[in-house]
């Protein structure tokens, strides 16, 4: 790895209590220091007090969102890296949060390992950065990623994400019962 003696500071910004902690516990496995928040607020509040050498940010939450999270936490400090990570990936998300100031996104469910392998690539010089992402998503992890955010927008009513997708409302349970793609 490419940190130095002291531990490196990472912070996990994700209302997701359960998924904040586990990556807190695996970055500190990994001999990483991890703080997590729950709240963009949260986040500017701590990077302003701390200065964390990686910031990992949900895309979706509620209050200040993970993009408005990104441009904040930038304008704080160009030197931290920052990845986003979402379980909602789409492309122009991704162009959104890289314009925002994100070095790198990724699409859950993401473990600790691509990670750090995202964030050893952004250490790297500038020539030698791979320009995709640690993990591309297929065309079906997006078309699955997709319709879950529409059920999501949609409360759970099968029938109206089915209307708003332009499918009928058996595809869309059909498609829905199936696991979700990997890559």
């Amino acid at each position: 790895m490419l940190q130095s003696e002291a531990a490196s500071l990472a912070l996990v910004v994700d209302d997701d209590e359960v998924f904040r902690k586990r990556l807190c516990r695996a970055l500190v496995e990994r001999k990483w220091e991890a703080s997590a928040v729950a709240s963009g607020e949260e986040a500017v509040r701590f990077a302003q007090e701390c200065s964390p050498d990686l910031v990992l940010v949900d895309l979706r939450m509620p209050g200040m969102g993970g993009l408005d999270t990104v441009q904040r936490l930038r304008a704080l400090d160009s030197s931290m890296a920052i990845i986003v990570l979402t379980g909602y990936g789409s492309i122009p998300t991704a162009i959104s949060a890289m314009k925002r100031g994100a070095d790198q996104y990724l699409s859950k469910p993401v473990d600790a390992d691509q990670i750090l392998a995202a964030y050893e690539n952004l250490q790297g010089p500038v020539e030698e950065r791979s320009a995709a992402p640690a993990t591309t998503p297929s065309l079906a992890r997006v078309e699955w990623e997709h319709m879950q955010r529409v059920m999501a927008d949609c409360g759970g009513n099968i029938s109206q994400a089915a209307r708003t997708l332009g499918i009928h409302r058996r595809s869309l349970q059909r498609k829905l019962s199936k696991y979700p793609p990997t890559h």
